[in-house]
């Protein structure tokens, strides 16, 4: 029985020992698949550009908002003028 053990200790001993090289092709493969540091820098510089149009759209569509709801307030004094039911 112990020398079952050792047999499958040592077999699975060498199995895991034969797959731990470096694979090469893997590391290539790996290295082909990274982006370089300016296709990295172009796409950070256009998801900013981007970031910061949709923000200046933001920003334009609240003012005008802002400038509508100021052209719709009523003068308080001009209400005070119309409730002349408490005088």
């Amino acid at each position: 029985m112990k020398r079952l053990v050792f047999a499958l200790l040592g077999t699975a001993a060498i199995a895991l020992a034969g797959c731990s090289g470096s694979n090469q092709d893997a590391v290539n493969n790996a290295e082909m698949n990274q982006a370089n540091p300016d296709q990295l820098n172009q796409l950070a510089s256009n998801a900013a550009n981007a970031a910061n149009s949709a923000l200046g759209n933001q920003q334009n569509k609240l003012e005008e908002e802002n400038a509508a709801a100021r052209d719709n307030v009523v003068n308080p004094k001009e209400a005070d003028e119309q409730n002349v039911s408490g005088m």
